[in-house]
């Protein structure tokens, strides 16, 4: 249901740069905010504002403060609310019924945040229990909100997380708490003109700087990156390739990420349509209708408020959102299930031949020896470890045993693994189905895929029959028919049943979106439907919010289905690129 380009291996396929507004830098300026309103101040009243958002009534300063914690996927934040909370989920959890009893009149102490991170812990002092943290962490479909108490163990959290989810990091009541591990990207201290040049060097020249910014910067969001970019070289769409100087760059990434004291902040959000679309804690300059707010917690919560209102189906989306989140983290523990004994493959033959070694050499080694240096003519001594406790024979069968695992495990491993990766992009073109889904029938086909695929149990045992929709039909300015598919089915109905071989195929590059054909018998296409088509898949993909967008096309008989793969996922080959600004219907 997503694409391939025919020359991409399934592990190759990047995420996209998404719009991910609450970054470390907001939540610095959130950290600043709280500091000034609520520290020092007590707990009075603690609650489920949503079935992830977690409200505290704090009392300081002779005034009532609200602070809301949202764990949601794609609304995740933290900030102070300006009136007051009220308890949106009827049924007590435990977390509710912990958070009464260790935040309920305890005192805020302390308000940190890691350098460059998405998380904030506050550490709340209670007369009768003693200390306990509240660790809220907003990255996007990660989002948690921890109550953590003495010794660092978890009390509860909005979201448990098992270990068949995340066997490196479980959030579940009862283990220690641990922090995200930090991205494998350099820090501001570590960033000079050198490794800003390895940063950009890192992919095609071609590609934008904000994206290669983000790739390889702790702390850089996708909004921070273009705004950099504009600073320093005039355009939030400048590419690799147009960098003459880095000082300028350096320079601007330096001060957007730069620690900053209170006061030094300047919230502000981008209007349009007299509606606030976009937040930030500093001066939006690379977009047009940017004004000041008072305070990063009005940006954000005025900011919210629009998008959800914005969106008349954002309720009816909300659970399927979950479901493909739910199930996106069951594949991802499957992948690395099936990965890791395909990567032990390597050394499961070097077992083998250990185990052949000593064997051969049983009858020198002696009683408790750690290690035998076996001479096999083959230039260095192979050196093999041995358990002293163990005999030869069973140091021997041990090695074979653990060669034989590894074979079984990756007998058919691979095509298993591809089958996983598939249904990964399979997932992430439903997930842009549901965010374009603009009408209640446009969701319950993303349902039905869900339940089609075994992601997502039926409401009921009699399922009722989704029509099939129709594809979005236009006319390009040559006077040429277009076929936009919006979901996955119709884009396998427009590019299979209704394209001919000699019509033509378009597609953002490297995401989900939309099939469009441009119906052209035989004939060669103009530049203006080109770039009209090629704006409507850009239009109808993931990065449909991205400044520019890089999108492919060809001849749709160069378009091939993928075998076993869900409907709309393909490859494709001999295609031509061109770089447009989304533009819809």
């Amino acid at each position: 249901m997503t694409w391939l380009r025919s020359s991409t291996s399934l592990s190759s396929i990047g995420s996209p740069l998404e719009p991910m507004y609450f970054d470390a830098l907001t939540m610095a300026c959130v950290a600043d905010e709280l500091r000034a309103k609520v520290l020092g101040g007590r707990v009075q009243a603690a609650l489920l504002a949503e079935a992830l958002a977690v409200g505290l009534e704090v009392y300081t300063q002779h005034q009532r403060h609200y602070l809301l914690a949202s764990a949601h996927s794609e609304w995740g934040r933290v900030l102070l609310s300006s009136d007051k909370l009220r308890r949106g989920v009827e049924k007590e959890s435990g977390l509710l019924l912990l958070l009464r009893k260790f935040a309920r009149g305890a005192v805020v102490s302390a308000i940190e945040q890691p350098p460059y991170e998405r998380v904030l812990r506050l550490t709340l002092e209670h007369p009768e229990w003693g200390r306990s943290e509240l660790f809220i962490e907003v990255m996007g479909r990660h989002s948690n909100i921890i109550l953590v108490g003495q010794g660092d163990q978890v009390l509860d959290a909005v979201k448990r997380v098992g270990p068949q989810l995340s066997p490196s990091r479980p959030v579940l009541p009862g283990q220690p708490y641990q922090p995200p591990p930090a991205q494998a990207k350099l820090s501001l201290p570590e960033l000079s003109e050198v490794r800003l040049q390895q940063i950009l060097d890192a992919g095609e020249r071609e590609r934008l700087v904000a994206r290669a910014l983000v790739s390889g910067l702790r702390g850089m969001s996708p909004l921070l990156a273009r705004e950099v970019a504009h600073r320093a070289l005039g355009s939030a769409r400048a590419t690799v390739d147009q960098v003459e100087r880095l000082a300028p760059l350096l320079e601007a990434i330096h001060e957007m990420l730069a620690p900053r004291g209170p006061g030094q902040w300047y919230p502000s959000a981008v209007l349009e349509n007299g509606r606030p679309v976009v937040y930030a804690p500093y001066q939006i300059t690379h977009r047009n209708g940017a004004i000041p707010m008072s305070s990063i917690s009005q940006a954000i919560e005025q900011t919210i408020a629009a998008i959800a209102s914005a969106d008349p189906y954002a309720a009816a989306k909300r659970p399927v959102q979950e479901a493909i989140a739910a199930a996106r983290d069951r594949l991802e523990h499957r992948r690395e299930e099936l990965k890791r004994p395909i990567e032990q493959a390597v050394d499961a033959e070097l077992w083998r031949r250990w185990g052949e070694w000593i064997l051969a050499y049983a009858h020198s080694i002696v009683p408790r020896q750690e290690e035998l240096v076996a001479e096999t003519g083959e230039g260095e001594p192979l050196r093999i470890p041995l358990d002293p406790d163990s005999s030869p024979a069973d140091n021997a069968q041990a090695y074979f045993a653990r060669y034989r695992k590894v074979q079984r495990a990756t007998k058919g491993g691979p095509e298993r693994l591809e089958k996983v990766m598939l249904a990964l992009c399979d997932l992430e073109q439903l997930e842009t189905d549901l965010q374009l889904a603009s009408s209640r029938p446009e969701i319950d086909v993303v349902r039905a895929a869900l339940v089609e695929a075994g992601h997502l149990r039926a409401q009921s045992p009699q399922v009722p029959k989704i029509l099939p929709s129709r594809p979005l039909s236009l006319e390009s300015p040559d006077g040429f028919a277009i076929w936009v598919g919006r979901n996955s089915r119709q884009n396998d109905d427009v590019t299979f049943r209704r394209a001919t071989g000699e019509d033509w195929w378009f597609h953002a590059r490297a995401v989900p979106g939309a099939h469009v054909i441009v119906r052209s018998g035989g004939r060669s296409l103009p530049f203006d439907t080109v770039r009209r088509a090629a704006e409507l898949a850009a239009h109808f993909s993931r990065l449909r919010d991205e400044p520019v967008v890089m999108v492919d096309y060809t001849q749709r008989l160069h378009v091939r289905r993928i075998p076993h793969a869900a409907p709309g996922l393909v490859t494709y080959s001999q295609e031509q690129t061109i770089r447009v600004t989304p533009h819809g219907p």
